[in-house]
């Protein structure tokens, strides 16, 4: 496996990365045993890139992307996003960027059943302290973004996988965040809802600018990115280890 260095990464990228790494580790303990899933990791992300993470389970790639998200922290390192050292960040104020910044999805969706799809994609927005008309009108343009304007009082438990993905795509961009950090977004659906999600995918960075890493088992949803890396006992490499 060829290791890599953060200046081969972007080899075509010569702004300032939005997403920047730098010699970035995370331990765990289990017991009296110390596991280090992150090792010494360092990686840049262009704004606009639309990158797939790839790897054996227990590689580190959800550690990696919850770092990026801000739902976790480096033990060492530094983490910088659009120019915010958001390692350095209390609890309250990273909880106020993360709701700010990064929209999630994620493989099982994690819908209120109960909701209508407006509604669940309305929830972010409560947080902006956004009156109820606004809310269900940002609401709405999400939902017509993805192609589910016509399903917008339809409850969640009564959409297919494909629309609940979807819908829970609208629920991550309805607040316009900078970055879409997503998890296995195709792991629960067949071929074709599958297919459906990735062009959206591709759709809102190539149109819109959305910058996205994907972490991703599937090959076929990989190729649907502009670029892959793979992670590998806690370290980054432009290929697969054979």
């Amino acid at each position: 496996m060829q290791m890599i260095s953060p200046v081969t990464l972007l080899d075509s990228a010569r702004a300032a990365p939005l997403l920047r790494l730098r010699r970035v580790t995370k331990l765990y303990k289990r017991g009296h045993e110390v596991v280090e899933v992150l090792k010494d990791l360092s990686l840049d992300i262009p704004r606009g890139d639309f990158l797939a993470l790839m790897g054996p389970s227990g590689s580190g790639k959800t550690t990696l992307m919850n770092i990026l998200g801000g739902l976790d922290r480096p033990s060492s390192g530094e983490v910088t996003v659009d120019g915010q050292r958001i390692h350095q960040l209390a609890d309250g104020a990273l909880s106020d960027w993360r709701a700010r910044h990064v929209g999630f999805v994620f493989q099982l969706y994690h819908l209120l059943p109960a909701l209508s799809a407006e509604q669940n994609v309305a929830l972010p927005l409560i947080l902006k302290h956004l009156d109820g008309k606004l809310r269900r009108q940002r609401a709405r343009a999400a939902l017509t973004l993805v192609g589910l304007e016509a399903h917008a009082r339809y409850k969640a438990a009564e959409l297919s996988g494909g629309q609940q993905q979807r819908v829970g795509i609208a629920r991550a961009i309805v607040t316009d965040p900078t970055i879409l950090l997503c998890d296995e977004p195709t792991g629960d659906l067949d071929r074709k809802s599958g297919d459906e999600v990735l062009g959206l995918l591709q759709l809102l960075n190539s149109e819109h600018g959305k910058t996205i890493v994907m972490v991703t088992h599937d090959p076929h949803a990989a190729s649907r990115a502009r670029r892959t890396l793979f992670m590998n006992k806690g370290v980054l490499a432009q290929e697969p280890e054979t």
